[in-house]
């Protein structure tokens, strides 16, 4: 069993408690430390090497959000799940673009929390279609007419197999799903997916899905399959 290192931080004290009471239960989880902001959570990181951080975003000094941009920047990057107190909200927006694998509500019961790490560690997504499609309508407007120039400029660069990959990937469907609806096997949509992380300069799934509803490719696509 691969045990996954997790590091806390949130500048509450009885919060980081509760979630390591929580967290800690788990088989397949080591809570490796712990940080009260980010610049706390900068060196928490080279001291424990964590392979996931859960990072509250609104926290004194240095908040989660600059936290989040800092290691997501490095060569390497934990994984990045941010906790907020709300469901689409521009910070939240924020760290998505800037590399947060997801995010979970502090409110959220622990399996879910841990359902949310678990996929991160791998280097999956962890929104559901539903939770990206209100993130998704959250982000029209504040400077959308930009945002869709330059995603679109960026969006050239991908053949039309690699921009197919993106609009489904947008769309929240798995590897699988993709390779159902494509008809190519798993394999070739995995590296399909790396290929659009790289042209793309990206580096997780939630990115490609805020960039292609950017660039408008999301607007004619069919709907996602009945029961996802």
């Amino acid at each position: 069993m691969t045990v996954i290192r997790l590091l806390l931080v949130d500048d509450d004290p009885l919060v980081r408690a509760g979630l390591s009471l929580m967290m800690g239960g788990a088989d397949d989880i080591e809570i490796v430390g712990e940080a009260a902001d980010g610049a706390e959570a900068e060196a928490a990181v080279d001291r424990t090497r964590p392979d996931v951080v859960l990072m509250d975003i609104r926290m004194p000094s240095v908040d989660g959000l600059t936290a989040t941009e800092r290691l997501r920047a490095r060569p390497d990057a934990p994984q990045v799940v941010v906790l907020t107190t709300f469901h689409a909200d521009e910070q939240v927006l924020r760290a998505l673009r800037v590399g947060a694998a997801g995010f979970v509500l502090k409110d959220t019961p622990p399996a879910e929390i841990l359902a949310a790490v678990r996929p991160a560690a791998a280097g999956d997504h962890v929104l559901s279609p539903t939770v990206t499609r209100q993130l998704m309508a959250h982000a029209v407007g504040t400077a959308a007419d930009t945002r869709r120039t330059r995603a679109r400029e960026r969006i050239t660069a991908l053949n039309d197999r690699e921009r197919e990959v993106a609009v489904a990937v947008g769309r929240g469907l798995s590897n699988a799903e993709i390779a159902a609806a494509l008809y190519m096997s798993v394999a070739t949509v995995k590296t399909h997916v790396s290929r659009v992380l790289a042209k793309l300069d990206l580096n997780n799934r939630v990115q490609i899905a805020l960039l292609a509803y950017d660039a408008g490719l999301l607007e004619d696509a069919e709907p996602e399959p009945e029961g996802h």
